[in-house]
């Protein structure tokens, strides 16, 4: 199917009749044989005349056999005619989705301010999440929704470079529990800044700082939780067992994400 044939609207859209024509076909086949044209009439939001006139038409094509009262059977032909429609449905919300869908690009923000559905608004990153400054900023967006100050406001075309920095990882390594060693809670007290998030990756980890009094930040730190973190601009000391080191500093430097692995003995 070339790209042009994808651009054109299905034939089943082309009137309310062929798109209701292949709903009742549907229904039969998922129905069959014993067809009850009121639940379809139910089903798809029509008169159970109008199945009956419907139902009437496919016998008359070749696309569903009658079998008896009530009894209904979709034939070969109307088999192959409801694939050719729903190949055609398939490739049309392909399009709508890939071309259509993913170029309107919508993120979600935190408004400071009521601002109106078409505003244009300022963004700002604050605590890692996305603000909506009506007084503008580096980068800018127009709002998609409206929103009062704290909610949830959509946001579109965006132009500029939101101003902050990715954050920075520091990482803890703990010992496994059958490794014969552990760190004092005092170490990881030690290690961390009143204004990092405090992560914690396995069970030795989550109670080393249970331990210690502190309370973790991101109670399940997968590689995805701590990285996202960090690249929304927050610093995060990650206290991980030392088995699962490997993937979080190995994904820290596929993002290129600023990080140093910590030594309990240099503390």
């Amino acid at each position: 199917m070339t790209d042009s044939d994808r651009a054109t609207p299905p034939t089943v859209l082309d009137s309310k009749r062929d798109a209701t024509r292949y709903q009742v076909l549907v229904e039969i086949a998922a129905r069959q044989p014993a067809v009850s044209q009121t639940e379809i009439a139910d089903a798809i939001g029509v008169t159970s005349q109008a199945v009956s006139d419907y139902v009437r038409d496919l016998v008359e094509h070749g696309y569903v056999e009658k079998e008896g009262r009530g009894r209904y059977a979709v034939t070969k032909e109307g088999v192959d005619w409801l694939i050719s429609r729903t190949d055609s449905l398939e490739a049309y919300l392909d399009r709508v989705s890939s071309d259509v869908l993913g170029s309107v690009e919508v993120d979600a923000a935190i408004a400071m301010a009521t601002v109106p559905e078409g505003s244009d608004v300022g963004l700002v990153m604050r605590d890692g999440v996305l603000h909506a400054n009506p007084a503008g900023g580096t980068a800018t967006a127009v709002t998609v929704t409206a929103a009062e100050a704290g909610e949830a406001v959509g946001v579109a075309d965006f132009e500029g470079v939101l101003d902050y920095e990715t954050g920075y990882v520091t990482v803890f390594p703990v010992p496994a529990v059958t490794d014969g060693s552990s760190v004092t809670p005092e170490v990881l007290t030690a290690a961390r800044s009143t204004e990092s998030l405090l992560a914690v990756a396995g069970t030795e980890a989550y109670a080393l700082a249970t331990r210690a009094d502190e309370d973790p930040d991101i109670r399940f730190g997968t590689a995805d939780a701590v990285a996202e973190a960090a690249v929304r601009g927050l610093d995060v000391l990650l206290v991980v067992t030392a088995d699962q080191l490997p993937q979080h500093t190995s994904r820290l430097r596929d993002e290129n994400i600023p990080h140093e692995v910590l030594d309990a003995g240099d503390l």
